[in-house]
């Protein structure tokens, strides 16, 4: 029945010559993304990567020929576009020319030397004085709205060795715990809710918390993993980048018509 249907609907497009279908001009590119309503945010960050060359010329920030190379080479490394061919080939697919690659390349290096001079010593500062906001932890929840729908559940996984995956599956009405079996990601204590971030703070891994009430409902968490305590290079660069997101956004949004 089914390949007497599927050969029932190709029967029409087997009269038909598809063209040759050549690759789209920009002029297309930016139609799409004018019809598909994705143009605000392309242009969004247009805007800020021009702010970002205007503060940069404003403050002296550039960046030597060395560096470029260098960012290049991390560039291609990290890409795998280990000899001339593969990255001439990554080009094309990428429909870009080397010019294009070496601004983007240029533009990235100067986003980074200008956070750093303008917030890298806050960020050193800041994390001194709030270490407890870094703290980062794993943490599986389940997420249900009713009390004793989650007062059964703890006692399930309490006294029969429930299954906290397969519960949260099951009943979790939080769309990321109960996509990943429970499992809510890493996270920041500040980020989370005031009363979980609470309850949390002083319990051991592994160890079961709640139900525990909050403006969505009553979550039941379970905490995998805290972190050292510790501003490594990755940390510090999503904090800097924080600061320095809050502060581009407040500008322009001053600089924009009608602010």
């Amino acid at each position: 029945m089914k390949d007497t249907l599927e050969t029932t609907q190709l029967q029409p497009l087997q009269k038909v010559t598809l063209p040759e279908i050549p690759p789209a001009k920009d002029e297309e590119i930016l139609a799409y993304l004018r019809r598909s309503t994705q143009i605000a945010e392309i242009a969004a960050k247009a805007e800020q990567d021009a702010l970002i060359l205007n503060l940069c010329e404003q403050l002296n920030v550039t960046a030597s020929d060395a560096e470029l190379q260098a960012a290049g080479d991390q560039f291609r490394l990290e890409h795998k576009l280990l000899g001339a061919s593969e990255t001439l080939l990554w080009l094309s697919v990428q429909r870009i020319t080397v010019e294009d690659w070496s601004y983007g390349i240029r533009l990235n290096l100067l986003t980074k030397k200008l956070k750093e001079l303008l917030f890298g010593e806050i960020v050193d500062n800041y994390y001194i004085q709030h270490r407890q906001n870094f703290r980062r932890v794993a943490l599986s929840q389940i997420l249900v709205r009713e009390l004793t729908q989650a007062q059964q559940i703890v006692r399930i996984i309490k006294e029969e060795n429930a299954s906290f995956c397969a519960l949260a599956l099951e009943h979790s009405k939080g769309k990321q715990s109960k996509e990943n079996g429970g499992f809510a990601g890493i996270r920041f204590l500040s980020e989370l809710l005031p009363e979980i971030s609470t309850a949390i703070s002083q319990a051991k891994e592994g160890e079961l918390i709640g139900p525990i009430q909050t403006t969505l409902g009553y979550h039941i968490i379970r905490v995998e993993k805290f972190f050292p305590l510790e501003l490594n290079a990755e940390l510090r660069e999503e904090v800097l980048d924080s600061f320095f997101q809050a502060w581009l956004q407040g500008k322009l949004n001053f600089a924009l018509p009608g602010s």
